[in-house]
């Protein structure tokens, strides 16, 4: 199992066993999460209600790790789950991209564990994954998301128009973007700044 370290972070695959947790956090959140996220489709299970569902989620994601398509983790503070940070959809051959999505506990918002644990998932990617470029696409009135994005200095690469479906309606979706190059360039200054170490 994958497990990284930030300064006040630990990143780790979730487990069946994190469903009471995890469980607790997105019921607490749910007005805070559900506007910025794909509706659930019809006859689909609640992941949230239903901890078989849950189960069959980490058991997915093992999966994706175990192939290398994805890499998904719980974010801890102090030991307590306070979201998720995900690489979904990861590309081989001449893109050697990855998508990064994230969510954090409203109770924790705005302390910095988000851009803390994005840069200890780009290092991840750039120095032992070797993908070249990861992308972040984000509704434009989604102001705590952008500003983790704006935080880390992401290359803001245009308005992509009805990109995904969220909650229930085609939204358009500011793409930012870090590649190797710029991981090479300010890698250190990120780690410096978010990890300290």
């Amino acid at each position: 199992m994958t497990t990284l370290f930030g300064r006040h972070i630990l990143l780790r695959p979730l487990e069946a066993s994190d469903f009471p947790k995890w469980q607790e956090v997105r019921r607490r959140n749910a007005e805070w999460l559900t506007k910025w996220e794909p509706q659930r489709l019809p006859g689909q299970p609640d992941v949230v209600e239903d901890a078989q569902a849950f189960s069959a989620r980490c058991s997915a994601r093992q999966r994706e790790r175990q192939f290398g398509t994805g890499y998904g983790f719980g974010v801890f503070v102090s030991g307590a789950f306070a979201g998720e940070i995900n690489l979904n959809s990861i590309q081989r051959g001449p893109f050697q991209n990855a998508y990064a999505g994230y969510w954090v506990d409203e109770a924790h918002a705005g302390q910095g564990y988000i851009p803390e644990a994005f840069v200890v998932v780009a290092r991840f990617a750039f120095e032992e994954l070797h993908l070249h470029r990861i992308q972040a696409a984000v509704v434009p009135r989604n102001g705590a998301s952008r500003r983790v994005a704006e935080k880390l200095g992401l290359r803001d690469e245009g308005t992509a128009r009805k990109y995904l479906e969220i909650n229930g309606v085609w939204e358009d979706h500011i793409r930012f973007a870090i590649t190797s190059e710029d991981w090479a360039e300010r890698g250190e200054a990120l780690i410096e700044k978010w990890i300290g170490f």
